[in-house]
């Protein structure tokens, strides 16, 4: 047996199949304007590739989306799916901070890599991958070229604490002639600093496992390790957390392993 993780976000939905050892296939599409019809897609996509292997298939969602799947045998929150698979991707981790399309998470893990504590930050747009795709679409740059883009820049301190009243900021920073990427770097710094007293809130120590679309970024995970003074690491599937921790619960429970 199979199963599937489907993690549906604001911003984007992902989804894996897991065959108990490793991730078989995986899927990332936005989630748009229709969550309910976006989280069937990618349903459908997994459960087809399933089917070709003879396999059946024990569904798990999480996220913001996770009621609209009818055929989900489990749907399980966002914390407990994103620190199971944290722990899976990377091993010895004591806590793992997660910066969404529109929220921030700080999850607590104990030896056991059970989720000991967490806060959830949902109130804020200011702290999260929306405001740095709002900013880059403002300084009409690719937010998939960001680590280029702001590699020599010295960050313009950006002082508003909401999105709204930061874009006209920016507006107001580029009218004074200051570079884009300075304005992106100040930016990426207001957003790690936020974070990292946010999740200071715990009681940290260890390596930090940063998951989210910003940790593809590296120019996020060493602004954010500079803010915490801790060692944060992440992995090239550091987004699919969500959807590998539903996926290895679902396995778990459709096979009886505990």
């Amino acid at each position: 047996m199979y199963s599937i993780g489907i993690d549906s976000g604001s911003s984007t939905t992902k989804g894996v199949l897991f065959d108990g050892t490793e991730v078989v296939q995986s899927v990332l599409v936005p989630t748009g304007a229709n969550p309910k019809r976006t989280i069937k897609h990618v349903y459908e996509t997994l459960n087809t590739q399933a089917q070709r292997s003879g396999k059946s298939v024990y569904t798990v969602t999480t996220g913001y989306g996770r009621d609209l799947l009818p055929e989900a045998d489990k749907r399980i929150t966002e914390i407990t799916c994103h620190g199971k698979g944290a722990a899976e991707l990377a091993g010895e981790i004591s806590a793992v901070i997660d910066i969404g399309g529109q929220d921030s998470k700080v999850i607590l893990l104990d030896r056991d890599k059970n989720i000991k504590d967490f806060l959830m930050n949902d109130k804020c747009a200011a702290g999260t991958g929306r405001f740095v795709e709002v900013i880059m679409r403002l300084l009409h740059q690719d937010l998939f070229d960001l680590d280029a883009f702001v590699s020599h820049a010295e960050p313009t301190k950006i002082s508003s604490m909401c999105t709204v009243f930061a874009e006209s900021e920016v507006i107001s920073l580029l009218a004074n002639d200051i570079g884009g990427d300075s304005i992106a770097r100040g930016v990426i710094a207001s957003i790690c600093d936020r974070t990292a007293i946010f999740a200071k809130r715990l009681p940290l120590e260890g390596r930090i496992f940063f998951s989210g679309g910003l940790a593809q970024f590296g120019i996020m995970r060493t602004e954010l390790e500079r803010c915490l003074g801790l060692e944060v690491v992440t992995h090239e599937h550091a987004q699919f957390a969500g959807a590998i921790g539903a996926a290895k619960i679902g396995y778990m429970k459709a096979n009886h392993v505990y």
